[in-house]
């Protein structure tokens, strides 16, 4: 009996099936490990002004040429992964990034609701090995931001749960403060 094996998607094949016109373009699709895994559901209109609030305060807060705030657009992490976060700040202009996608952030956040166990874990596994060094999860179930520092391997060493009534300062900016319930809808 023959052994049934998966193929592992890499980047390059993964955008080459979107070029083509083999995947639909509003067809929500990440590449996470080799793996090409749909979006979970459509997004709520809590989900979306919850992305948009965030995107509003960080370009607040990275408002400078030295920095570019990208909302739901793919990162280029290694070989296997092109995430596309809710949202990440990048360093550069958005020029720098005509000919590929970037390699690593500054800061990610991702949006959960329905996502959330995934988001706390595959995404979180990600974003850590990929040398991120700060990704929140703007958790909608419970109304609060949790902070994640320090990666190390696959996991990050510090992880904070910050309710609405504090306040955060991202790592690349520690001399802003974000109130978190302006990341809250």
């Amino acid at each position: 009996m023959e052994a049934v094996q998966t193929y592992r998607w890499t980047r390059e094949a993964f955008e080459k099936l979107a070029e083509v016109g083999l995947v639909d373009p509003d067809a929500r699709l990440e590449l996470i490990d080799g793996e090409i895994l749909q979006k979970m559901s459509p997004q709520s209109s809590r989900h979306a002004t919850a992305v948009l609030l965030v995107a509003e305060a960080l370009r607040s807060v990275f408002a400078s040429p030295a920095y570019t705030v990208r909302v739901q657009l793919p990162l280029a992490l290694g070989p296997y992964s092109e995430p596309e976060p809710d949202v990440a700040v990048v360093e550069g202009t958005p020029r720098r990034y005509r000919e590929a996608h970037p390699s690593t952030a500054v800061l990610v956040v991702e949006v959960a609701d329905a996502s959330l166990a995934f988001d706390r874990t595959r995404k979180a596994s990600l974003y850590a090995r990929a040398g991120i060094p700060e990704y929140w999860i703007v958790n909608l179930l419970d109304g609060v931001l949790e902070v994640h520092r320090q990666p190390e391997g696959d996991t990050y060493q510090q992880r904070m749960v910050l309710p609405s009534q504090e306040r955060v300062q991202p790592l690349a900016r520690p001399e802003v403060e974000i109130a978190v319930a302006e990341l809250l809808p």
